[in-house]
């Protein structure tokens, strides 16, 4: 008999009673430390007080209008973002599928506005910018498309840090390149500075629109708010999503004036999207990213993480191939022959929860208010799964 619950996903086998900071406590009292934070989301940790309070409190007063009406913890939300980034206007969402389908449909939308022919939208291989089929018609790998299709025309992928192949494809027809600084489903692999740089360089010279999915590096989970500021550039449009509700459902397109041109009433809505229950919750997480020192701290445990995780790769180089990625958004790339399922359940059975990714990448993400201990004990967790894995193999 079929689940009631769709079977799409391959769960683990445990049910969480309640999470306090970095740890999760199952429903038999097994606590594990949560070096997943739910896929990036739990930016600030489980239960955080501020979040709980800015969700209760606006409980207390209203929970849903729709957007035929202000919300103005919507306004506080959008007017804070644009305070501390490129963007002149925002659109929030539920999610960050939601938040790229808009960014297409913006920069699309744009050169519909400004009267020319521009509908192709050039991508990277091995992306994800989502589940819808628009999102999946953008990365356009296989396990993501298989049974889907067919796919929407107007999206071309090159492959991934590949400058040459980007100018070669990037033209005068391109309405918009979108790309991931650091690709997190597709491995935890970081576009280069210079690359991006060469990217900006590309889209100015061609009048591409050029967009950041940020849904998984963003809100301090790479030691700056967003991960392209390290490279001293911005995009014309970005998608957000995962930390910034930092567990509640929340995503945002952000843009410059100019790139949202077309974006005029009734060319875009949503029903729940920028509800005053998000917001609220929204707006606690990024006052406390933007806090004096928040991110400064952030940078400091990544350092030691990541050399932590170097220690473990020199320490198992019959499982760990490499270490990657840029702040608290970390992977181990496992030896060709092991698959990354192996070392995630290790990791469970061990106490550690961590995450698969593509590339034979295992992914190291935990909450941004992880504490030194908590690094400590996680590294001696994974060190115990890693030690368990090489015993099987050798028995």
């Amino acid at each position: 008999m079929i689940s009631p619950v769709m079977p799409t996903y391959a769960r683990a086998p445990i049910e969480f009673d309640r999470g306090e900071g970095s740890w999760l406590i199952a429903t038999d009292g097994t606590r594990y430390l949560d070096f997943g934070a739910g896929i990036a989301v739990t930016a600030l940790g489980h239960a955080h007080p501020k979040l709980v309070t800015a969700l209760e409190n606006q409980a207390r007063r209203v929970w849903h209008v729709s957007n035929l009406y202000e919300i103005p913890e919507q306004r506080r939300l959008a007017e804070r973002l644009v305070e501390a980034t490129f963007a002149d206007t925002v659109f929030v969402t539920n999610s960050g599928a939601e938040a790229m389908e808009c960014s297409i449909k913006t920069a699309r939308k744009y050169w519909s506005a400004t009267g020319e022919d521009r509908v192709e939208i050039v991508t990277i291989e091995g992306a994800f910018h989502g589940r819808t089929i628009g999102a999946i018609s953008a990365a356009g790998a296989g396990k993501l498309v298989d049974g889907f299709g067919p796919m929407l025309p107007g999206f071309r992928q090159v492959p991934f840090g590949d400058i040459e192949a980007m100018r070669a494809t990037v033209s005068d027809r391109t309405a918009a390149v979108f790309v991931e600084p650091v690709q997190g489903e597709g491995g935890i692999r970081p576009l280069e500075a210079e690359y991006l740089r060469e990217l900006r360089r590309l889209c100015d010279e061609t009048g591409a629109l050029l967009g950041f999915d940020e849904v998984q590096s963003g809100m301090g989970r790479t030691g700056h708010l967003f991960a392209h500021e390290a490279a001293g550039i911005t995009p014309d449009i970005m998608a957000i999503a995962k930390g910034i509700g930092g567990g509640f459902p929340l995503g945002a397109c952000l843009a410059t004036e100019e790139a949202a041109r077309g974006m005029t009433p009734g060319t875009h809505g949503s029903t729940y999207g920028g509800n005053p229950l998000a917001c609220a919750v929204g707006l606690a997480v990024l006052e406390e990213v933007l806090s004096e020192g928040f991110l400064d701290d952030v940078r400091r445990k990544a350092g030691r993480l990541m050399q932590s995780l170097a220690g473990l790769a020199d320490a198992h180089p019959g499982v760990i191939a490499d270490v990657r990625g840029a702040g608290l958004l970390l992977g181990l790339k496992l030896v060709d022959g092991t698959a990354p399922g192996k070392l995630v359940e290790a990791g469970r059975e061990a106490g550690v929860l961590t995450v698969p990714a593509g590339d034979n990448v295992v992914r190291i993400l935990p909450p941004l208010t992880v504490t030194e201990d908590e690094i400590g004990a996680g590294i001696e967790r994974l060190d115990r799964a890693l030690t368990a894995m090489e015993r099987e193999a050798a028995a």
